[in-house]
């Protein structure tokens, strides 16, 4: 339980937030010598946000970390991100982030966080991703026992439900804590307190009704409430509220919170039907990590938002598993019977599939040549007959990670009000602005690149600002 006499100081960086580009900001903003408290809405146990679900980040770097096979230079970053945004992004911004990812290898290390040997397969991610030892939580154990060891005041169960601003400045935030109102006063504020993705009535502003069948990967906890103060005090928007982070996960999975484990990494295996048991999009049209982030919009524009993987006994060991065992049946016609298809329409979408395959070398690490030829709806690569029984099914539906209406910032990773001039003492990091970055897609652990790289950027900022 923390003392009340908490309340009574004026801190030079207040950090909205708990996961990594929080922690990221209030490390390099206490390092600079700077008084920080950092304030986490959900309890300790949840703390960090989405942050204790990730497994990796992306970076640029030589070719020369042990972690790491490469090398992984910033022209190939920017043409990777190029591509899954289709260019929607803010060149200066992408640049700058591939630019300072550079750093983050050796500034996870000397923070204490650290990471496994590379990783091969079907994930494709060895050269570009660096994944944490003991996953998000190792990292975030990390990063809090950094933070702590260097003073900074950490809060949990700290629901931010009002901040003042005036002109542009940051004044205070009202703090829900232990029964009580308070007020935290600040000469600086770091905003990382995510997206708004666990808020289903906000998403169906956007979505409608078809939200109520999204799956929220993280806690209940990202409602997005820091962001909403914030436009409506005027800070200027960035990225369209329907884009996200969105992608199949297995429909047993739990309303919030499954995390990792309920991924679905068996679509470019096979083919993906909808509730009509219908093909909508091609299942090989890239590498994996540049494209499981589509999946989930994909699925949240099928009716009832509902999408089934299909594979068969060549595949099934592919690929990392559910959590949830896969439907298994010893026909296309008994698997439909399982999962309540048309069984005449999925046997039909099925023969029509493997007739249309064209002979080619299967190779699930690289763009092999198996696709198949005239059908509407091609699959370009890892195209292989669905015909060696049993066969095996999982049920899809839209998983939600982050949201990318966010607040707009600059290079300095301050926040950007209405008018287009910056905020005196308010920058922002992580999801809450990644759609500065992400206008649409994901790249496989960018999100974390953004988070550390804004939040150091933040961090520095706002030192400076309480400094002067």
């Amino acid at each position: 339980m923390a003392s009340s006499s908490v309340f009574d100081e004026t801190y030079d960086v207040v950090v909205i937030g708990g996961g990594n580009a929080a922690l990221c900001a209030a490390i390099t903003a206490r390092r600079a010598g700077r008084s920080v408290i950092v304030l986490e809405g959900a309890p300790e146990f949840y703390r960090g946000g989405n942050t204790r679900h990730t497994r990796n980040l992306r970076c640029s770097h030589d070719g020369t970390a042990p972690t790491m096979t490469g090398p992984y230079e910033p022209g190939e970053f920017l043409d990777d991100l190029y591509r899954v945004t289709g260019g929607q992004t803010d060149k200066a911004l992408a640049e700058l982030t591939i630019a300072k990812s550079r750093e983050l290898l050796g500034f996870m290390d000397d923070v204490g966080v650290r990471f496994q040997p590379p990783l091969g397969g079907t994930l494709s991610l060895g050269k570009t991703n660096a994944f944490f030892l003991g996953g998000g939580r190792g990292m975030l154990n990390a990063l809090y026992r950094k933070a702590e060891d260097l003073g900074v005041i950490c809060l949990y169960d700290a629901k931010v439900t009002g901040l003042t601003i005036e002109n542009g400045y940051f004044v205070s935030a009202n703090v829900d804590f232990e029964g009580a109102s308070r007020i935290v006063r600040g000469k600086a504020l770091v905003a990382a307190a995510g997206g708004f993705e666990s808020n289903i009535e906000w998403l169906k502003e956007y979505w409608g009704d078809a939200a109520d069948n999204f799956i929220i990967r993280g806690t209940k906890f990202n409602r997005g409430d820091v962001l909403r103060l914030l436009l409506d005090a005027g800070v200027k928007p960035v990225g369209d509220p329907t884009q996200c982070h969105a992608i199949a996960l297995d429909a047993r999975s739990p309303k919030f919170d499954g995390g990792i484990a309920t991924r679905l990494d068996s679509i470019v295996f096979g083919v993906v039907v909808n509730r009509d048991a219908q093909r909508f999009y091609d299942e090989g049209e890239d590498v994996w990590p540049k494209r499981y982030a589509i999946w989930g919009r994909l699925i949240a524009q099928q009716p009832d938002q509902i999408a089934y993987s299909i594979i068969d006994s060549r595949s099934i060991r592919l690929f990392m598993p559910s959590i949830f065992p896969a439907i298994e049946a010893g026909s296309i016609g008994e698997l439909a019977g399982k999962l309540s298809l048309d069984v005449a329409a999925l046997e039909k979408t099925v023969a029509e599939f493997n007739a249309a395959v064209r002979p080619g070398t299967f190779d699930h690490t690289v763009l092999d040549d198996c696709r198949t030829q005239g059908l509407a709806i091609e699959k370009t690569h890892w195209a292989r007959t669905i015909d060696h029984p049993p066969y095996y099914a999982y049920p899809l539906r839209p998983g939600i990670t982050f949201t990318y209406l966010g607040v707009r910032v600059n290079e300095e990773a301050r926040m950007q009000m209405a008018d287009g001039t910056p905020s005196g003492n308010m920058f922002a990091a992580g999801e809450i602005m990644a759609g500065n970055v992400l206008g649409k897609g994901y790249l496989a652990g960018i999100g974390m690149t953004i988070g550390a790289v804004f939040g150091r950027l933040a961090g520095e900022g706002a030192a400076l600002h309480a400094r002067n």
